[in-house]
C-alpha cells in the first residue's frame, strides 16, 4: 500500500509540474504601492475589502493620505442586473448580472498617472426559475462574488503591469 500511494504521489507531481503548473505567487506591484491610499465609495464593499486584502498579501499597508506613496483610486464599482428575457407570462426569464469597475492608480508625491484610467466590465447571464426563488438569489449572490474575485484578479494584474513598464 505505501508504494502505490508513492507512486500515485509521484505521479501526480510529476503531471502537475509537466502541464506547467505553479502556484500563484504574490504580484509584483510598483514600489510606489508600497503605502497607498484607497479612494473608494464605500470601502466595507465586497470589491474594496478583496482588493484590500489581495495587496496586502504583496506587501502593501494601506494608509492615510498624507502618509501615502500612492492613490489607487475607485470612483466606479457598480454591481447591476439587467433584465434579458421575459417568458409568455411576462416574468423575468432571464437577466445579466454585470460588474464594472473604473480605477487608476496615483503617484501620491506629484500626482502623475502610474496607471491611467482603466475599465473593467465582467458578465453572467442567469435562468430565473419562479418555483426555485431562493435558489435564483443564492446563484445571484454566488456570481455576485465570482464577479468580485474576476475583476480583483484583473485590477491586480493591470497593476502589476505598472511595475512590468517600469523595469
Amino acid at each position: 500500500m505505501p508504494l502505490r500511494l508513492i507512486t500515485v504521489s509521484l505521479s501526480l507531481v510529476l503531471l502537475c509540474t509537466g502541464c506547467g503548473f505553479q502556484l500563484r505567487e504574490d504580484a509584483e506591484l510598483p514600489p510606489q504601492m508600497a503605502r497607498t491610499q484607497m479612494v473608494i465609495d464605500n470601502e466595507y464593499s465586497p470589491l474594496a475589502r478583496r482588493i484590500k486584502v489581495m495587496l496586502e498579501q504583496s506587501g502593501v499597508q494601506f494608509v492615510g493620505g498624507d502618509q501615502a506613496t500612492a492613490i489607487l483610486e475607485i470612483p466606479i464599482n457598480q454591481v447591476a442586473a439587467d433584465v434579458l428575457t421575459i417568458g409568455d407570462n411576462a416574468r423575468v426569464r432571464e437577466y445579466r448580472v454585470s460588474h464594472t469597475v473604473r480605477f487608476r492608480l496615483l503617484d501620491a508625491s506629484d500626482g502623475t498617472e502610474l496607471l491611467s484610467w482603466q475599465n473593467l466590465r465582467q458578465a453572467r447571464e442567469i435562468s430565473f426559475d419562479e418555483q426555485r426563488i431562493l435558489a435564483g438569489s443564492r446563484e445571484q449572490e454566488y456570481l455576485e462574488k465570482e464577479l468580485v474575485e474576476t475583476i480583483s484578479r484583473l485590477m491586480i494584474s493591470r497593476l502589476e503591469s505598472v511595475s512590468i513598464g517600469a523595469g
